[in-house]
């Protein structure tokens, strides 16, 4: 998929994290990229420093915002062979802190913030019979943890919907992935009180997504020594899986 003629990337959640470090490094492999994300100045900032870089802001929990936005992408630059559907967002949440309004804004951003994306860019993708859709999850969707509920099962309810509809989009010419990263160092991360095991940079892990893009395998995950260990833990009775969990967070 890296050798597609029309490299052309449109990446939501592109002004910081992982979706600023893909848009630099896509750039220096020779791809045209559009990022969006809510903050223009961080969106003006990077593109003013990268003459490959193009923006449009966006609130992806906006349905008819992010029509507009990939509209003005058909119209301007062409249909993206790639799109990485980035944007995200995290705060822990212990039990004993239940907060629902935390739960429906993670749910609004996480997931259906990216499935506004998807509805988007999937007309255009489908009639073109070519590209490859990206979706941003985290093994934290694998199963349950401690203080992550909300985080977890928007990443989960994405695997689900990827998984439901990879087989039918794929015999349409449209590759439709989740990508499944361990600890990534973020803004959003660092809200984290305990020590991330097999801790990545942002750069590490668009590097890693970058390298995956020419296969066509379902899930990327990264660094695989880690959450291969994790996706292991799916396996476990849960009575098993509570207790390992209960013995390595604490809880």
């Amino acid at each position: 998929m890296i050798a597609e003629k029309n490299r052309l990337a449109w990446i939501t959640g592109g002004g910081s994290g992982i979706g600023k470090a893909l848009a630099i490094a896509l750039t220096r492999l020779g791809w045209h990229v559009i990022i969006s994300g809510r903050t223009t100045s961080k969106l003006k900032l990077l593109s003013d420093e990268h003459q490959s870089i193009d923006y449009l802001t966006l609130d992806v929990t906006d349905k008819a915002a992010n029509v507009t936005v990939f509209d003005t992408i058909l119209n301007q630059w062409g249909c993206p062979s790639l799109v990485i559907l980035n944007a995200g967002d995290y705060t822990p949440m212990p039990a004993q802190e239940f907060d629902l309004d935390l739960i429906y804004k993670l749910n609004s951003v996480n997931y259906l913030g990216v499935i506004n994306g998807l509805a988007s860019a999937l007309p255009a993708m489908k009639a073109a019979h070519k590209g490859q859709i990206l979706m941003m999850s985290s093994v934290a969707g694998y199963r349950g943890l401690p203080d992550a509920a909300p985080y977890g099962a928007t990443k989960a309810a994405l695997i689900n919907f990827a998984e439901s509809l990879h087989i039918p989009l794929k015999k349409e010419g449209v590759l439709l992935r989740v990508v499944n990263p361990g600890f990534v160092s973020t803004q959003l991360t660092d809200q984290n009180d305990f020590k991330m095991p097999a801790q990545i940079s942002a750069e590490k892990a668009a590097e890693e997504i970058i390298n995956a893009l020419d296969n066509d395998s379902f899930e990327i995950t990264f660094p695989k020594r880690f959450t291969y260990s994790v996706k292991l833990l799916r396996c476990l009775p849960y009575r098993w899986y509570f207790y390992i969990v209960s013995k390595i967070t604490g809880k």
